[in-house]
């Protein structure tokens, strides 16, 4: 491990052409052999330790890349690609950096054979495009209506089911899966994952997690004598502090007498009294103001009747406009009656071990806003969590912008494995070999599955090609819980299609990139 991570001390010019080539081949596969451990429902968690104290438990491949202190273009670049494809599918992140490293494999093989890489790169793609027809041939549509909580129910329960908190998967799959059909629209097929926002707190278990129909925020009123709950709430957003101006540039106030200090004063507690009045005149019955106030100001408050919560966060302001129709002022003589927005109700509730209080904002009037409230025994298992329901959110968006299925399991690397290497015999040349090595590449995922489930990896991948060419059912794949080889679809494991053809596109994206390097150019400043 500290090989992979430690910095690269080669010289500038000490590889070019096929050995520089080699060179980065040899990164991505060792960066490779660290993630294929923890691929799969029983794949094995890292322990990433940035300084003394912070560590973070986890086997998401975007969380490894990102958390872990990559140095070096290519390894930077397999950082990206993890990444790319956790923000544009949220699943399949540590799969396609396996898959990266399997087709590098198969193509430094080819390069030894004296193939060059430009025609690997044009061979590769050219197999990409029978993978990209051939799921679409092999992938199944949601069914009647009635059925669409269920196959989005099972597509989240795939996606929680490789995490660290996959004895929960049910609970979560099902709050994942009613948080998304809440604030999507199943006519235009259209989700929106912003009005969706995640929070968490230390204490009982994640069976404990519940579906919040509203927007939590972690934080409290400004004053404890202010009340706890208030109903047909009008909200005004404030972004600037509640304090008298300050001067933008370095000055000093001198005081000669008291009479100059009076005045002084004077003139804060009417700058205050006009600030007031502005929340007031405009009916508003609750402030939220992204900076805070000192306790003049909120005395002040407490005195007028007008509940205020300071320090929000601009994605809670941004969340909050956006859900109650209420628009962002600057500045306290900007808020007007149609800056307001509206709730139904603002509560204030105590959680967690440490009795911390946090405020729900209910029945908002423009948008549906869902909060998922996660709590577990630690820090560690809230922020998997939070990352395992993220992924889960983001499958079951795919599905309802594309309604077609595949079964997980490697049973669509396996078919897609077998229908290129069918292809190949059809083609003379060097196509020929191309295409079985890009079809033996595709082998590996259900190859470290078997091997992570402790199957012995080389008799399930035999079984397992052997039953889909005899059977012709592409939805055999591995069973990592149950019997060597099954028909996931009866298992309820499933893939979106976008999903797995993103996957699949990046990693023959990045390889015919990496093979295309053959020089790096280092620029030295002049002075």
């Amino acid at each position: 491990m500290t090989k992979i991570f430690s910095e690269n001390n080669l010289k500038e010019n000490e590889f070019k052409g096929f050995s520089l080539i080699k060179r980065n081949i040899r990164e991505v596969l060792d960066l490779s052999k660290i993630l294929r451990t923890s691929l799969g429902p029983l794949g094995m968690d890292k322990v990433i330790k940035k300084g003394k104290k912070k560590i973070t438990i986890t086997n998401d491949g975007a969380t490894i890349l990102e958390e872990a202190n990559l140095e070096g273009e290519i390894r930077k670049m397999i950082k990206e690609l993890s990444i790319g494809q956790d923000q544009e599918a949220g699943d399949g992140t540590t799969g396609v950096v396996v898959l990266t490293g399997a087709l590098l494999e198969q193509a430094e093989k080819l390069i030894q054979k004296g193939i060059h890489p430009s025609r690997i790169c044009e061979g590769f793609e050219h197999a990409n495009d029978i993978c990209m027809s051939y799921l679409e041939i092999i992938a199944e549509s949601l069914g009647k209506q009635t059925k669409l909580y269920q196959d989005l129910l099972a597509v989240a329960s795939t996606a929680v089911n490789s995490k660290v908190i996959n004895r929960s998967r049910r609970r979560l799959a099902e709050i994942c899966t009613k948080a998304v059909l809440a604030v999507s629209d199943l006519d235009r097929r259209d989700v929106n994952l912003d009005l969706i926002k995640i929070e968490g707190k230390i204490g009982g278990s994640l069976e404990n997690t519940c579906l919040v129909n509203g927007i939590v925020i972690d934080k409290e009123f400004s004053h404890h004598q202010m009340p706890k709950e208030i109903r047909d709430v009008r909200m005004c957003i404030v972004t600037s502090p509640l304090e008298p101006p300050k001067a933008k540039i370095k000055q000093q106030i001198e005081i000669e007498n008291l009479e100059n200090f009076k005045d002084i004063q004077l003139a804060e507690k009417n700058f205050f009294k006009e600030m007031i009045s502005q929340i007031k005149n405009c009916g508003a019955n609750l402030l939220f103001c992204q900076w805070g106030f000192d306790d003049e100001g909120n005395h002040l408050l407490l005195r007028n009747k007008i509940p205020a919560v300071r320090w929000v966060s601009g994605s809670d302001i941004e969340l909050l406009a956006m859900a109650t129709g209420a628009q962002i002022s600057p500045r306290f003589n900007e808020i007007t009656t149609s800056s307001l927005g509206f709730a139904g109700k603002v509560r204030e509730c105590i959680v967690g071990t440490d009795q911390e209080r946090i405020l729900i904002v209910e029945a908002c009037s423009l948008t549906k806003s869902i909060t998922i409230f996660l709590r577990g025994g630690s820090q560690l298992i809230i922020n998997e969590a939070k990352r395992a329901i993220r992924d889960a959110l983001c499958a079951v968006r795919n599905l309802i912008r594309d309604n077609r299925l595949l079964a997980g399991g490697g049973s669509t690397e396996m078919a897609c494995s077998i229908q290129i290497l069918n292809q190949s015999e059809k083609i003379e040349g060097l196509k020929h070999y191309i295409l079985r090595a890009f079809s033996e590449a595709l082998k590996v995922i259900p190859f470290v599955l078997a091997e992570n489930s402790g199957f012995h990896p080389i008799e399930a991948l035999s079984t397992l090609q052997g039953r889909q060419i005899i059977e012709k059912n592409p939805y055999l794949g591995i069973d990592c819980h149950g019997n060597l080889v099954s028909d996931l679809r009866k298992k309820g494991i499933f893939e979106t299609l976008i999903t797995k053809q993103q996957q699949i596109q990046a990693a023959v994206q990045i390889t015919c990139a990496i093979l295309r390097i053959d020089d790096i150019l280092y620029t030295k400043k002049k002075f």
